[in-house]
């Protein structure tokens, strides 16, 4: 099978003069040459095509492909996830992954959640702030944990999105609706233990991965997993598979929300346990990364005993499938 390859290079883009904290969420070298090396030990040949910009082009230029693996997180707007897929569906080309309206729906964090209370799952109360003069309306009970509605990768989080005080939440949020430009998820904020379960397939056979707890060590922000303790994960963070009660009650609610959803291949949820232990619901990755070594994703999978060709393997068996197409095996 000849798959092409869509994603955003970090490199491409810093090149170009956008900033490291602008390109966070963008993937390195290594990623798309373990992706390539998977694929091929898979028995595929691969053809990189880049980012939006560069598939728009390809496209023009007659190029297709059998099927698409599709990483592009986007560059611009609410919709930018979804941008990737939703060219591929003009061009009925099959891909892997999310479609556009999944994507589109899970980048906005408070949509996401409307979504999810809707099915009847726990995620925390919370308020959106789109103007300064909002911000004052908000009526949650203290302490609460603000963020923008539509960034990855701990972007706009910091120590500071932990908020204790009305003085402190006209702070942080005018400091995000100027940075950010977009809507800020004003959130209760929970005190417990903080989860990342794995998820892989599409609907009714979609499963659970295993669950991973994230723990803060002395050096990190203890807001909870921001920008800085994602990038700097060796000093700040360890990663701890977690087994138990309230593992298995972290996945039960992590599956049900991704088949709610309707994601599809594989991705990561968040959870986050409240005072009494109880798991909530707190952000969904369609679009989890999936380098071979730092990635949440892969880590988690690798204490769980999926390798990254086994990773890689699910996800493509997962898209191929709803092309009645063989199994990987």
């Amino acid at each position: 099978m000849r798959i092409g390859l869509t994603f955003d290079l970090q490199d491409w883009y810093l090149a170009r003069g956008f900033t490291l904290e602008q390109t966070a969420e963008f993937d390195r070298e290594d990623t798309i040459e373990g992706i390539e090396q998977a694929l091929s030990g898979l028995g595929h040949e691969t053809e990189r095509v880049g980012n939006a910009f560069q598939l728009v082009e390809a496209l023009a230029a007659g190029k297709r492909w059998d099927l698409v693996f599709n990483i592009a997180e986007g560059l611009y707007g609410p919709g930018r996830e979804a941008l990737v897929p939703a060219l591929l569906d003009a061009y009925q080309i099959p891909y892997t992954f999310s479609d556009p309206l999944v994507l589109a729906l899970t980048l906005d964090k408070a949509a996401c959640k409307r979504f999810v209370r809707d099915l009847g799952l726990a995620t925390p109360d919370f308020a959106v702030v789109r103007e300064p003069c909002e911000i004052a309306s908000v009526s949650l009970p203290y302490p609460l944990f603000v963020k923008p509605c539509t960034e990855g990768t701990g972007k706009g989080i910091s120590g500071a999105s932990k908020v204790t005080s009305p003085e402190a939440l006209q702070t942080v949020c005018r400091d995000l609706l100027s940075r950010f430009r977009q809507p800020v998820l004003v959130e209760t904020y929970l005190p417990g233990r903080e989860f990342t379960v794995g998820l892989a397939g599409a609907g009714a056979k979609a499963r659970s991965l295993g669950c991973m707890e994230v723990v803060f060590l002395e050096r990190a922000e203890g807001a909870g997993y921001t920008y800085l303790n994602k990038k700097d994960f060796e000093n700040r963070v360890e990663y701890r598979p977690v087994q138990g009660p309230e593992a298995d009650a972290a996945q039960g609610l992590a599956l049900a929300a991704w088949q709610g959803l309707g994601c599809r291949d594989a991705g990561r949820i968040d959870i986050r346990l409240d005072a009494n232990g109880a798991p909530s619901f707190i952000e969904v990755n369609p679009l989890a990364g999936i380098n071979p070594i730092i990635s949440d994703l892969v880590i988690l999978c690798g204490q769980h005993n999926v390798s990254y060709q086994e990773l890689i393997a699910m996800i493509l068996d997962s898209a191929l499938e709803r092309l009645g197409g063989a199994s990987c095996g």
